[in-house]
């Protein structure tokens, strides 16, 4: 049965908890690649990926028959009995990035949960007494509780008090303001290095590199989170990269699974040693699906040089943004497709929702920062698109 618009819009009201508030008035009912269709057939050009999920795009044909293969076989068993496509999938993340073992968990905010239990863990079974964590200002590291807690935006965290204890804020780009938060009993510092959810602040070399040091000299770990930046977005495979520094632990979901919800903790051998059976678990995480589409999405990428195309289309991208008509644009900043443009007007609001009448789906940050995370796939013409489209609104709507 086919429902209208307006139909799953009421039935939505009716039954469904109000978390998003009003949402954007459409429903997709297939893709392909960069493209989203309605019922109705109409065309959507999706420059938000699945807030940075759909790396692939939709449908790409390789992913989709490998879920096809894999739904056939075996969905779930649970971690009682060993699953093939786990132990393959953390073999894989593991000989691709720098880090020695590797837990798989269901989203972004489990995987840094697991992330600040290990911490906390690491420091317990030296009988040091060290579990503060130290995050940034103006961070997200998720929605449970504690993740909700350790993310530095008190929005986030002020109805639900009493939170979590042992979480300290410091500034981006300021070290001094991270030393002042340090105690002797800081167990780590989590940080992302290019802060997607409030605007696409990125962390500068200097600051992430005296964070290292910092954390080698006072035996304090280094979390990176990589829920977003992670997984190519930022035209390396981690973010991470950029800086030539090694986090002691990290944190994967979104594009991992490409749709299909995973997140991944990974460590170095001597801080992943901390967790010893029964300390950490799972029902779901891991499972023969959701690690069949990991190890879709990662022989992808390198069949398909997905991460290359992600740094040389967001150079590209940067740049015919770089090269509009200034009007109202204060800063345009990012790392591979992980793009923000910051107006010196409060219009972002009104220029996603002119992008939308005209097909195409990008976020807003407040009311001043454009975001843009479209599918690792994209190519140049899309991208002309969407600049001709932007340039048109800002120099004809305001």
């Amino acid at each position: 049965m086919n429902y209208t618009l307006n139909e799953i819009i009421d039935t939505d009201k009716k039954y469904y908890m109000n978390t998003f508030g009003e949402r954007t008035k459409v429903v997709f009912e297939k893709g392909d690649g960069i493209k989203l269709f309605t019922p109705e057939g109409e065309v959507f050009y999706d420059f938000m990926a699945g807030i940075a999920v759909n790396a692939l795009g939709h449908c790409h044909k390789k992913y989709t028959e490998a879920l096809k293969n894999q739904l056939e076989k075996l969905v779930h068993t649970s971690s009682l009995y060993y699953v093939e496509n786990q132990a393959l999938a953390a073999k894989k993340l593991v000989e691709m990035s720098a880090f020695d073992k590797c837990f798989f968990a269901n989203s972004g905010a489990e995987a840094n949960e697991g992330a600040i239990k290990l911490a906390r863990k690491y420091f317990y079974n030296k009988n040091i007494d060290k579990f503060e964590i130290i995050s940034l200002k103006n961070s997200f590291h998720g929605r449970t509780i504690t993740t909700a807690t350790a993310t530095g935006q008190e929005k986030y965290r002020k109805p639900y008090a009493p939170l979590t204890p042992g979480f300290e804020y410091a500034e981006i780009n300021n070290i001094d303001s991270v030393k002042a938060k340090i105690t002797p009993h800081t167990a780590a510092i989590m940080l992302e290095f290019i802060q997607g959810e409030s605007g696409v602040n990125i962390c500068s070399e200097d600051f992430v590199k005296e964070i290292r040091k910092i954390c080698d000299e006072e035996n304090i770990l280094l979390i990176a989170d990589e829920v977003q930046t992670g997984m190519g977005r930022t035209g390396k495979m981690f973010a991470y990269q950029h800086y030539n520094v090694e986090p002691d632990i990290m944190t994967l979901a979104k594009a991992l699974g490409g749709g299909v919800p995973i997140g991944a903790v990974l460590a170095k051998n001597n801080v992943a040693e901390a967790f010893s059976p029964g300390d950490h678990g799972t029902t779901f995480g891991g499972n023969p699906f959701c690690t069949a589409a990991a190890i879709a999405v990662m022989n992808i990428f390198e069949e398909e040089k997905i991460v290359e195309n992600s740094g040389n289309m967001g150079k590209y991208f940067i740049e015919k943004l770089k090269n509009m008509p200034q009007k109202f644009i204060g800063e345009i900043r990012g790392k591979g497709l992980m793009i923000g443009v910051e107006f010196n007007a409060p219009i972002a609001q009104a220029v996603k929702n002119k992008l939308f009448e005209n097909h195409i789906l990008v976020g807003a940050v407040h009311d001043d920062i454009l975001r843009i995370l479209p599918p690792l796939i994209i190519k140049k013409e899309e991208i002309d698109l969407f600049v001709e489209k932007l340039e048109k609104i800002i120099t004809e709507e305001f």
